[in-house]
């Protein structure tokens, strides 16, 4: 089997080693790697996957360009980049321009970390150019271990924004709401076209039985492996997909066609 790792981090050498203190301090989550670029490929090459996508977070103005450029730099044949624009930017759009400009995938967004609900009305004119330039938009759903008790980034509002915004391509991390399970098969499992899901990190908080379920109504064609790397160790969330009774076929799509399809890979 084949594997695309749709949703991982890591961090600059001179970053990685304080961030990712800071985050596994806060969480009480050990690390699967050291933050590094090289960390995640050596893990990437332990469990057999190919290719993995960056999703760095803006979480400040100020850090837009210097993200941009490094996720620009770090892009190869087995590191696939989205970029990041800070919701309170007021050069966001001209920035989401440059990101097209260094053939970034799309723009990640962590309402969490960049104080947001992904519904709000001061980040539709930022969604329309995301739409309009043909790149991604990928953002963390639910709960967060990392962050405060508030949950701004919901299955309800990614319900909102997919509808209001048909042309917008949206992966919705953590199948769209980690931990609020009942609300993704209410609000958003196989209710958009326009809506993708990842697995990141969800196989310690979810059931296979759920897990499934949703797969089901949403559809495995719109549904993306991630690991979250290093907040999970990838193999559990390919033992998660691996064990579920699906079909080879649906599997495939999971764990390496799906995002393929999404990036226009031959």
């Amino acid at each position: 089997m084949r594997y695309f790792d749709f949703h991982t981090h890591a961090f600059t050498d001179a970053l990685a080693q304080r961030a990712v203190k800071g985050l596994a301090d806060t969480s009480g989550i050990t690390p699967a790697t050291d933050g590094t670029l090289s960390g995640l490929r050596r893990k990437m090459a332990e469990n057999g996957i190919e290719r993995a996508m960056l999703l760095p977070v803006a979480t400040k103005p100020s850090q837009q360009t210097t993200i941009n450029n490094w996720a620009a730099e770090v892009m190869s044949s087995d590191i696939y980049c989205c970029g990041s624009v800070h919701p309170d930017a007021e050069d966001a759009l001209e920035e989401l321009v440059r990101i097209k400009s260094l053939g970034l995938c799309g723009v990640k967004f962590h309402s969490e970390y960049q104080f947001f609900c992904p519904d709000e009305k001061k980040m539709f004119p930022i969604y329309e150019k995301i739409a309009e330039l043909g790149l991604i938009a990928v953002f963390h759903g639910g709960w967060d271990p990392y962050s405060e008790d508030t949950i701004r980034a919901t299955p309800k509002s990614f319900a909102a924004i997919a509808e209001a915004f048909p042309k917008l391509t949206i992966v919705a991390a953590h199948l769209s709401g980690m931990g609020l399970w009942d609300d993704v098969e209410k609000y958003t499992a196989g209710k958009y076209d326009n809506l993708w899901f990842d697995v990141g990190v969800v196989s310690r908080y979810i059931e296979d039985d759920q897990l499934l379920r949703i797969i089901r109504s949403q559809g495995a064609d719109k549904v993306l492996f991630g690991s979250d790397c290093p907040w999970d160790e990838p193999a559990n969330e390919i033992a998660m997909i691996g064990r579920l009774p699906l079909t080879d076929e649906e599997k495939e799509l999971i764990f390496h066609k799906n995002a393929e399809r999404l990036l226009d890979i031959q």
